[in-house]
């Protein structure tokens, strides 16, 4: 049985080390420097950027890792197709939490981001590797949720984690 992670502490700290985004559907993904997210569009120029059910999809580079290791592949993060690569934080389980990513963006995590079959064409057996013990990163589904503010995010910003209440109430 896979170890679970221990409960989020009241905030914990990372790093963005990449940022990504597809202008249409099956498109290959385009590493940025920056981007601008919006709750009317999420990832400014994304294909699935709009409200709906995967606004902005995060993956934590802990568990891709793991991932990548059980499917006995090396691969770039881009191959995961997420929006937003982080490392310092461990994102398994965490529904409910807030993640700010630099000064100004706000996302509420709703759930799980599910790996589809194009993981398999990625390398065998990586969607199975992903879909265990939530590896394949997170998603801010905008029908249950929302992007709680937007802004800019760079590569190389800072990622902090916590409880709504805790990130929201220093916020105007």
């Amino acid at each position: 049985m896979p170890s679970i992670p221990p409960p989020l502490p009241a905030a914990a700290a990372g790093r963005v080390l990449g940022i990504a985004r597809r202008a249409v559907k099956r498109g290959p993904m385009q590493g940025l420097d920056r981007i601008e997210v919006t709750t009317a569009a999420g990832i400014a120029g994304d294909f699935r950027g709009r409200p709906g059910r995967r606004q902005v999809t995060v993956l934590a580079a802990g568990p891709w890792l793991e991932a990548c290791a059980l499917a006995g592949a090396e691969l770039p993060w881009l191959a995961r197709r997420a929006n937003v690569f982080v490392d310092g934080v461990d994102l398994r389980r965490c529904t409910g939490a807030v993640l700010r990513l630099g000064d100004q963006v706000e996302l509420l995590v709703t759930g799980e981001l599910d790996p589809c079959e194009r993981m398999d064409e990625a390398a065998p057996g990586l969607r199975l590797a992903l879909t265990d013990d939530w590896r394949g990163g997170v998603t801010c589904r905008s029908r249950i949720a929302r992007l709680i503010a937007e802004g800019r995010v760079r590569r190389g910003g800072l990622l902090e984690v916590g409880a709504p209440a805790l990130l929201l109430a220093g916020t105007d």
